[in-house]
């Protein structure tokens, strides 16, 4: 076997056996910093493949939340299947009540009364999913909803150095001071009757009990820090929100500021919580996130962001499948060659210039399938079901 192949076929079984869920590309796990066991829900996309680095979005809860609420919240991870990027989504330390929350400076709870390495521990993770899949560590970026969103802002002072973009979602900034090593690009979401992170500032209705600067204040410490020479530019001012930015900034990045009228201390175009409150209709966060986190990379231009190769365009569905598995290609038949190989690196199946695969014989398991076009070859994970 092209020995090539067999060391991403290798890699790829490694990531399975860390990550495989027979439900899901989602599967929680764990690292320890500073003596504590720190939890992670990690998000692979649909067709993940080694030979190619994703973009990172690293999305943090909210206090009282947790990973898989965030996961479902946001709709992060059925945007990452879309869009080809992994999403992991940290969870904070627990109380003694059993709540967990972010040391984001002054905010918020246990982890900010305990001052919990939270910057520490959301570094170590970093390495540890670097050195385990294919990450463009030039394309990582952060999100948060609530104390996730003021933990966004702290890794933006404290690790500007990884993070190519932030956004934060219903927060604010905690931090006593904030000295980034470069140029942030932000983009905030918020809304005019948000009370308990308010927008114009002071102590909000929340649990959390502290004091919230104007934001107007904060997108000033980011311009400043990012050198912008436009500022307070109104992009939109209507009935459904308002779009503020500031602009012409050093190394391309610009800041983006939404506020709602409608929804509250939620994620705009998320999906609403047992406990929270009513989301915005008007904007969804997670898309406008999205369309923003991939103009930007730590090089600064706009003209470096790599493209996934056209070879990306393969997809095979259903899968998982117990029969008939369609390989799906924009150019119809196309020239390619597809090859199956079994989990020890056994060719078992190969086919010419077909478009579909026929696995029903095959023992339940997991597969991978090979597709050489006459650029590039990709592997992708087949899961047969029964």
């Amino acid at each position: 076997m092209d020995s090539k192949l067999l060391t991403i076929i290798k890699k790829l079984f490694i990531i399975i056996l860390l990550c495989y869920s027979s439900l899901s590309f989602s599967q929680y796990d764990s690292i320890t910093h500073n003596g504590l066991n720190r939890t992670f829900l990690l998000h692979l996309p649909s067709g993940y493949s080694a030979a190619y680095n994703y973009p990172l979005v690293v999305a943090m809860h909210g206090g009282f939340g947790s990973a898989a609420n965030l996961q479902n919240q946001s709709g992060l991870s059925t945007k990452a299947d879309a869009e080809d990027f992994i999403v992991v989504y940290p969870e904070g330390v627990k109380s003694p009540l059993n709540i967990r929350t972010w040391n984001a400076g002054w905010c918020c709870g246990f982890s900010s009364a305990t001052n919990t390495d939270d910057v520490g521990f959301i570094s170590a993770l970093l390495d540890t999913l670097i050195s385990l899949y294919s990450i463009d560590i030039k394309r990582i970026y952060a999100t948060g909803m609530s104390n996730g969103g003021f933990m966004s802002y702290r890794l933006a002072c404290e690790l500007s150095g990884r993070f190519a973009a932030i956004a934060p979602v219903a927060a604010s900034m905690s931090m006593p001071k904030c000295s980034p090593n470069k140029p942030m690009p932000v983009i905030h979401f918020h809304s005019y009757i948000d009370s308990s992170v308010p927008y114009l500032g002071g102590t909000g209705t929340g649990i959390s009990d502290h004091y919230n600067p104007p934001h107007d204040s904060v997108m000033q410490v980011w311009a400043e820090a990012n050198g912008c020479m436009v500022l307070n530019d109104t992009i939109t001012h209507n009935q459904q929100y308002t779009h503020v930015r500031w602009n012409n900034c050093t190394c391309n990045v610009s800041i983006n500021y939404y506020i709602t009228r409608d929804g509250g201390h939620s994620l705009p175009g998320g999906t609403q919580t047992p406990v929270g409150d009513q989301v915005s209709s008007y904007i969804n966060a997670t898309d406008m996130m999205w369309e923003f986190f991939k103009q930007h990379s730590l090089d600064c231009s706009l003209s470096t962001i790599n493209e996934i190769p056209s070879e990306k365009n393969f997809h095979l569905f259903p899968n998982p499948s117990s029969g008939i598995v369609f390989i799906d290609f924009p150019g119809g038949t196309g020239n390619f060659s597809v090859t199956v190989y079994n989990m020890t690196g056994k060719a078992i199946a190969q086919t010419d210039s077909r478009n579909t695969i026929n696995i029903s014989e095959f023992p339940q398991g997991i597969y991978f399938v090979s597709i050489q076009s006459r650029n590039e070859r990709v592997v992708y994970k087949l899961i047969k079901t029964e």
